[in-house]
């Protein structure tokens, strides 16, 4: 008997970790699956772009949710993904990551007797000021399959109380996506007239951008590393609001790019310093040392193993995790599983919940 399943997402890493699960599920006979769209990012930038760059399926719902506070957001994708559930009546409703499509769809199912799959369960920030943080703790809380990318995603959930029966460490569906397009992003041109070695930059947290004395921080230190190593900074649209004044000349800006003309800007890069979780991820996949424009990190392996260094969102924090970077480059190693066939393991396990 085939099992529809409904996968989820709503922003632009999320399709970048649904791409090849629901392609491994599509290949599975006793699996249907369902792309759902919430529309949380909407525009052609923001998803469309990635839609095409990973080879994705048109879904088979766009709900079209757009922009809102968190609390208008959340509550119109709940109120737009019933409707979708109580038609289809999915085996199971898959999430990912820690948006607000994801605790949104998993509050809706858990209340309709769907079962819940967490893709990416268990990241842990300990810090209830981040959005994301609440969504993540609500998630799993409701969640009856935890599907886990680093070991201490399974430790924080055993301690929380999950059943270990129902937590599976599977690795991770964004490197799944990276090594799939790794060769196809190098061989496009380059999009930086860079000569030599070049640093890159992203930020779209609004606990950095919406706070003009942070952002105006955050600034000045890339101002400083910038007459030294030129950065190319894509702006997610949020971001560019917020932009006033005059940069320094070595910070390039650039629109916002889709998969692969980014995962061809940043494989290139010497450094790149972000707040983004995904892209700490990517950069120790990648071996490139990142400086995470943060005070804390949800993915602790990819700075107990990998490249990554908190370098908190001070001036002075930030130059001085460059100066360390610059003495001595962090070296890391690719954690486990983190080997391109998490989806693979997403659908054993899967099977083994739905089936048996």
């Amino acid at each position: 008997m085939t099992k529809k399943l409904l996968c989820v997402g709503g922003a632009r890493p999320n399709f970048m970790k649904l791409a090849p699960l629901v392609r491994e599920l599509g290949n599975r006979p006793r699996f249907q699956p369902l792309l759902v769209h919430t529309g949380q990012h909407y525009d052609d930038r923001m998803s469309g772009a990635f839609f095409r760059d990973l080879g994705m399926p048109d879904p088979a719902h766009f709900l079209e949710v757009g922009s809102g506070s968190h609390a208008v957001q959340t509550a119109e994708i709940m109120k737009r993904i019933e409707p979708v559930c109580e038609s289809e009546r999915p085996a199971a409703v898959i999430v990912v990551g820690d948006v607000n499509s994801t605790v949104a769809a998993a509050l809706v199912a858990a209340k309709m007797g769907i079962p819940v799959v967490h893709v990416e369960a268990g990241l842990r920030s300990f810090d209830r000021g981040m959005p994301e943080e609440i969504n993540r703790l609500v998630t799993d809380s409701i969640s009856d399959l935890l599907l886990v990318t680093e070991e201490s995603g399974k430790r924080n959930l055993l301690k929380e109380g999950a059943p270990e029966s129902r937590v599976v460490v599977v690795g991770n569906l964004m490197i799944d996506s990276l090594v799939a397009n790794l060769e196809q992003a190098r061989a496009r041109p380059a999009l930086t007239d860079a000569t030599g070695k070049y640093g890159v930059v992203t930020l779209h947290r609004p606990a950095n951008v919406d706070s003009p004395e942070q952002f105006s921080a955050i600034l000045q230190a890339l101002d400083e590393i910038s007459q030294t190593l030129p950065i190319y900074f894509p702006v997610h649209p949020r971001t560019r609001a917020r932009l006033s004044g005059t940069l320094s000349p070595g910070i390039r800006l650039l629109e916002p790019l889709g998969y692969l003309d980014f995962l061809s800007l940043m494989s290139r890069a010497s450094v790149v310093l972000t707040d983004s979780g995904g892209i700490q991820e990517e950069t120790t996949a990648l071996g490139i040392p990142c400086l995470t424009l943060r005070e804390n990190t949800e993915r602790p392996i990819t700075i107990d193993e990998g490249t990554n260094r908190l370098a908190g969102t001070s001036t002075e924090g930030i130059l001085a995790a460059w100066k360390e970077h610059l003495r001595e480059p962090k070296v890391g190693r690719i954690p486990a599983f983190w080997d391109g066939r998490a989806a693979s393991r997403c659908a054993d396990a899967l099977e083994s919940f739905l089936f048996t």
